[in-house]
């Protein structure tokens, strides 16, 4: 067997020399005698008779990493690698081609193409509760590299040989989840089932999925959420996502008690929430997210919701709503004729409001701190009387950003240079154009150089690291006092606060002078 070409050279062509039969065996007859000289006797074999046959060769093979790179061109490969993975998320999974491993250059992603897969499955998992179950296929071996418990349930030595195992515990679309973080190296969250995949990633021991969990629950967390969340996180014994959830409900708790989500806590979160002395809301809306919540577990524990099951469910958390600490007002139009308490309790806390000798109550008498405010105060000096700051409308606007999340609870603006007097201001937060907050009201300068508070309805959270448009505007007497000597950094605290010019600022305010001198904020 010689490599050659057609014309002699090596590497083009295969030539096979192939020797008759008849040639052959006169060949062995004369090699099997023994004769003086090998040479005479080779002289006088008959010629070799041969055939000459020329093939092409093929091209030399590509390896699988060549054909498909690592960044991956658009062509029809990449097409049926997206529709493979389709195939796995609806667990329709037919592999069409038999090598369909040459399609995938790496072994992480031949791996995931076993996810949800039947093919080579040795268990399977019924997952979900009686009603809506699902059942997936796995393969022990990934299992058991991406967790310990599948580990030990599949190879440890109280193993069990089943074909088949019940999670009645666990949403299938949380497990499926977990099972493409394990075969996929991929996290795939979404808001609806994030709390169930931290579930699942908690449960089968899977501590990255679970940070990646906390951490995607964290950067959505809102005053809408937070009551559920904190709920959760005391569950799943997460100390940093519980801490955010408390920072969140103490700044905007009014928010937080209004949503949806306070009605689905638990009794001992609510417990929490009423207890808490940071709990920066009025009274009459803690007692009324209480009932809320009261209406809810009524239907929950399949009770009419009357007033008498309403404060069964209650319980002794009722004691915990600082009712003597409402507003007179608040009492007598609210809590007073909700029914939910006794007439001794009522005349009671109408005595504690009135009487000099105030009766003994079993509610928390002692007002809540809530929060204490932040001032961060950008200008070093303001001027005043000489140089006049018209308003007519226009808008003073700045922009900020801070390395730590706070909530904006206002702005302070400074006042009139000659005396007292009136202003009305139309005060407004967004960011990339998207309004957060804003609120129409006014306030009374006495005539001094100080700054006076004007607030949101509610507190706005700002992100770190995302700068943010604060606006005013203001109409009243123009001869008032501005800022100067502006800092482009302030340091309050433990928040750092950057300032930037805005081009939303049409009356002259910007980082070196102008309105808007100070940020009012929780932190």
């Amino acid at each position: 067997l010689l490599m050659v070409d057609e014309k002699g050279k090596n590497m083009k062509c295969l030539t096979f020399f192939l020797m008759l039969p008849e040639t052959v065996k006169n060949r062995s007859k004369k090699s099997s005698k023994k004769g003086n000289s090998s040479s005479s006797s080779n002289s006088k074999l008959p010629p070799v008779c041969y055939e000459i046959i020329t093939l092409k060769t093929k091209k030399k093979k590509k390896m699988a990493a060549d054909i498909f790179p690592r960044k991956k061109p658009a062509n029809t490969n990449t097409t049926a690698v997206q529709q493979y993975h389709q195939q796995n998320l609806n667990n329709n999974n037919t592999i069409p081609a038999p090598n369909w491993q040459g399609l995938y250059p790496t072994i992480r992603e031949r791996n995931a193409v076993m996810f949800n897969n039947d093919l080579m499955a040795d268990v399977h998992f019924v997952v979900g509760p009686p009603g809506g179950t699902q059942r997936l296929p796995g393969h022990k071996y990934v299992l058991a590299v991406g967790s310990s418990v599948f580990h030990a349930m599949f190879y440890g030595e109280l193993a069990e040989d089943k074909d088949e195992i019940r999670i009645p515990d666990v949403e299938p679309a949380a497990f499926l989840a977990m099972l493409k973080y394990i075969y996929c190296d991929e996290i795939d969250l979404a808001a609806d089932t994030v709390l169930a995949t931290l579930y699942a990633a908690k449960k089968y021991i899977v501590p990255h999925l679970a940070r990646a969990c906390v951490n995607f629950l964290e950067t959505s967390l809102s005053a809408k959420n937070a009551c559920v969340l904190l709920s959760q996180s005391c569950l799943f014994e997460e100390p940093d996502l519980t801490q955010r959830c408390w920072e969140v409900i103490d700044a905007q708790a009014e928010l937080a008690l209004k949503s949806e989500g306070f009605c689905d806590i638990d009794f001992q979160t609510l417990e929490s929430i009423l207890r808490r002395e940071t709990l920066n809301a009025k009274e009459i809306v803690v007692f009324e997210a209480a009932l809320n919540w009261a209406e809810v577990e009524c239907q929950r524990q399949e009770l009419t919701a009357t007033i008498e099951n309403k404060r069964k469910v209650l319980g002794k958390a009722l004691y915990l709503i600082r009712i003597p600490t409402m507003a007179l007002d608040d009492f007598a139009n609210g809590a007073a004729q909700s029914g939910i308490l006794t007439l001794n309790e009522t005349n009671d806390i109408f005595l504690w409001y009135t009487a000099a000798k105030k009766p003994e109550l079993q509610f928390v008498s002692k007002p809540r701190k809530g929060l204490v405010p932040q001032r961060c105060h950008r200008f070093q000096s303001c001027a005043y009387r000489s140089n006049q700051w018209r308003y007519r409308g226009r808008c003073d606007s700045i922009q900020f950003a801070v390395d730590k999340r706070v909530f904006i609870a206002g702005f302070g603006l400074y006042g009139s240079s000659c005396g007292s007097a009136e202003y009305s201001a139309k005060i407004e937060l967004k960011r990339q154009g998207v309004i957060l907050g804003q609120n129409l009201s006014k306030y009374f300068s006495d005539g001094s150089s100080n700054t006076f508070p004007v607030w949101f309805e509610y507190p706005v959270q700002i992100e770190p690291d995302t700068f943010y448009t604060a606006s005013v505007i203001l109409d009243g007497n123009e001869l008032s006092y501005f800022g100067q000597e502006g800092m482009t950094e302030v340091q309050c605290g433990k928040v750092t606060v950057q300032f930037q010019c805005s081009s939303d600022s049409t009356n002259g305010t910007g980082v070196q002078g102008g309105q808007i001198p100070e940020l009012i904020f929780y932190a």
